[in-house]
């Protein structure tokens, strides 16, 4: 297979990293944007308050472009080789990557993201994240939001010009020369002390928020949003967020 060829030689692996990058810098420069709700994130930072960005899995790739160095930030990243081209790639836009998932290094990782959230840093999470199912949160980020008493900070992006691939995730590769939007939502503050029901009360919230978000994107550049994905695989994917 072509793409574990790639992970295990350390060259072509670099190269790959480095065309994902510029790929994702030009498909910015040539696609129009808009924003939504990016008085949010700057609110937060100019309250000294850290937080936790949430996206999907599948519309991970532009939001690099979306943070430009707002403050230092972590993104939880599958330890799995594929995971870490996504890591290496996002490093050229100075996000750190923290390995870790629902069946690797997943206590290791919950406790670098609270380290982290507590010395002031921002970390990002996609709670359908490592293998899904697309669309449905676990509750791993209302835990790690509780612990660190941080809120959830959800964002996601459309375009126009685009493929979305066969993926679990239903993969959003833009394309370059469209219309774009990003949005950023309010902040969603989750409470500390929180029973099993609580817990899924607020996961249910972030997701229903996300789902809610997509489908807005969506319309705004002119396509129908895709329904989330059943979640009959949820089980243990529920313990721990993160891709």
């Amino acid at each position: 297979m072509i793409l574990r060829r790639v992970l295990r030689n350390a060259r072509a692996r670099r190269v790959a990293c480095w065309f994902i990058h510029w790929y994702i810098r030009f498909v910015y420069a040539t696609t129009s944007w808009t924003v939504e709700g990016t008085e949010w994130p700057h609110r937060l930072r100019a309250q000294g308050k850290p937080f936790i960005l949430a996206f999907w899995h599948g519309r991970l790739l532009m939001i690099p472009m979306a943070w430009q160095r707002l403050a230092p930030m972590h993104m939880l990243i599958s330890a799995h080789p594929d995971g870490q081209i996504i890591a290496d790639a996002v490093t050229y836009f100075g996000v750190d990557s923290v390995a870790g998932s629902t069946s690797r290094g997943g206590s290791a990782a919950l406790r670098s993201m609270l380290k982290r959230l507590k010395a002031g840093d921002c970390v990002g999470i996609t709670p359908d994240g490592p293998r899904g199912p697309a669309m449905t949160a676990s509750t791993g980020i209302v835990n790690i939001a509780r612990h660190a008493r941080v809120p959830i900070l959800p964002i996601t992006y459309a375009t126009s010009r685009r493929r979305v691939l066969a993926t679990w995730d239903r993969f959003h590769l833009p394309w370059p020369f469209g219309r774009g939007v990003y949005i950023w939502a309010e902040p969603i503050e989750i409470a500390q002390e929180l029973d099993e029901a609580g817990i899924e009360s607020a996961r249910g919230h972030v997701e229903t928020r996300m789902i809610e978000m997509v489908r807005e994107a969506e319309r705004l550049v002119g396509h129908c949003a895709p329904a989330p994905a059943a979640s009959d695989a949820a089980g243990p994917l529920r313990r721990i967020a993160g891709g």
